[in-house]
């Protein structure tokens, strides 16, 4: 049996308590007025600016010379930036919230691959993932509570949720019956009473299996709800997609979302199997996991990256040739506002797995697969970052306390909650038909 660390669990609530602080103060210093984002704009201008503010207040005077005329016009701009400024922390808390659950998400779907698959080479690995899906309730209700308060206009997250908005926009109008605050939160509530529902029972029909060691009774309803689930999944990730995360721009929409979030999570639940499974072994744990099975998840590492790789060009290069406006104006401003995460997240997520994890030799060396795997989770979460900023907080974004503190907050209650679930369970799925084969796997 594994038991949590006292110093492990210190440095989880540590993590939490500083994030959590460090959260209320990005909310708080939240602009309140207009005349305060001026006064922010004039102050950072004065001392050279940071990155969002600085070019927030070259377009609010280029805006006012060109509109002298107009003050009117000139207030609707700092009131533009002041949304902006006042969605950072929500944004910040919304993209921690959903990486820390996509990885859990990841896992669930790899892990009811297994079973589907009827694979013989990972079972040894089931507890690990089992515990890292426990992250899907608390991860999934606090994501819940923010997608209501989004939902209903608590803040401008989303633009399709603001009636002022809606009142003057026709194509957004247009996609009201799909894109309204009851429909997002009815939809939100099957997802994850969905994917909790599975996880539920998929996680006692392997206890009940330790139990019955002699017979497949419990592996035969595990394999049977790991296939209809993977069903259900395919089609619930998808719509997940499009709400939660494309619906922050409305306007525009790619029939590839879907996968490339998929490619995304996925890539991100192998990469934390194989780093907490290396961090097991560092203690003494899981000498039953060898280096086969170290290299297979690197290959998948690898294999996914490639994978998200084709699905990001492929999206990418369709709609820059075509050129089409409403199409092209999603990837212009990323370009434009956001270069550097946008160019290091291609190169953390392709180049560098690329060039490290292609020689099967290092696939097999830990420390290498601890390095490839950080800068992946880093990359995708930055792949996030780039997904829902620019359409909440602007050309008005830089790397902040919100941001920091959102990463932290989570990260603490993640290492906290999949580490404490593996106390729950033996780490080894005694009862697995296909245990025997799993021990004795080498490739």
């Amino acid at each position: 049996m594994y038991t949590l660390s006292n110093r492990l669990r210190l440095f989880s609530i540590i993590l939490m308590v500083v994030g959590l602080v460090g959260l209320i103060i990005g909310f708080a210093q939240r602009p309140g007025s207009i005349e305060e984002v001026k006064e922010m704009m004039a102050a950072h201008d004065a001392h050279g600016g940071g990155h969002g503010e600085a070019q927030a207040a070259d377009h609010g005077e280029s805006h006012g010379k060109e509109h002298a005329e107009d003050a009117h016009g000139g207030d609707a701009h700092y009131e533009h930036v002041l949304h902006q400024l006042q969605n950072k922390p929500w944004a910040a808390l919304y993209a921690a919230a959903f990486f820390f659950f996509m990885i859990a998400l990841g896992v669930l779907a790899f892990y009811a691959i297994q079973f589907a698959a009827q694979a013989g080479w990972s079972p040894v690995l089931f507890r690990v993932m089992e515990a890292i899906t426990a992250y899907l309730v608390p991860g999934g209700l606090i994501l819940f509570v923010i997608l209501a308060l989004s939902g209903f206009h608590v803040n401008h997250l989303f633009v399709w949720a603001d009636p002022e908005v809606v009142a003057h926009d026709k194509l957004i109008q247009g996609k009201a019956g799909w894109l309204n605050g009851t429909g997002f939160i009815i939809r939100a509530a099957i997802f994850l009473g969905g994917w909790l529902l599975y996880r539920h029972f998929a996680v006692k029909y392997s206890r009940k299996q330790d139990e019955d060691p002699e017979g497949n009774k419990w592996y035969k309803k595990s394999f049977k709800i790991s296939a209809g689930f993977l069903v259900f999944f395919i089609y619930t990730e998808s719509m997940m997609s499009w709400d939660w995360i494309m619906s922050f721009d409305p306007h525009w929409f790619s029939t590839l979302f879907g996968w490339y979030v998929f490619a995304s999570l996925f890539v991100s639940g192998i990469t934390t199997i194989a780093l907490i499974t290396i961090y097991l072994k560092s203690k003494g744990y899981m000498d039953f996991v060898n280096n086969s099975h170290i290299h297979d998840l690197a290959k998948f590492m690898f294999g996914i990256s490639i994978f998200w790789t084709y699905l990001w060009f492929s999206q990418f290069m369709l709609i820059w040739y075509s050129n089409i406006p409403e199409e092209v104006t999603y990837f212009i401003t990323r370009i434009e506002d956001y270069k550097l995460p946008f160019f290091g997240m291609l190169v953390m997520n392709f180049i560098f797995p690329l060039l490290v994890l292609m020689n099967s030799d290092f696939k097999r060396v830990n420390w290498f697969v601890v390095m490839a795997g950080i800068v992946i989770l880093c990359g995708h979460y930055i792949d996030v970052f780039n997904m829902i900023m620019p359409a909440t907080v602007g050309e008005s974004w830089f790397i902040g306390i919100s941001e920091i503190s959102a990463v932290l907050l989570f990260l603490g209650l993640f290492i906290f909650v999949v580490f404490r679930a593996l106390t729950k369970a033996p780490l080894l799925a005694k009862g697995n038909p296909y245990l025997e084969e799993s021990k004795h796997f080498h490739y």
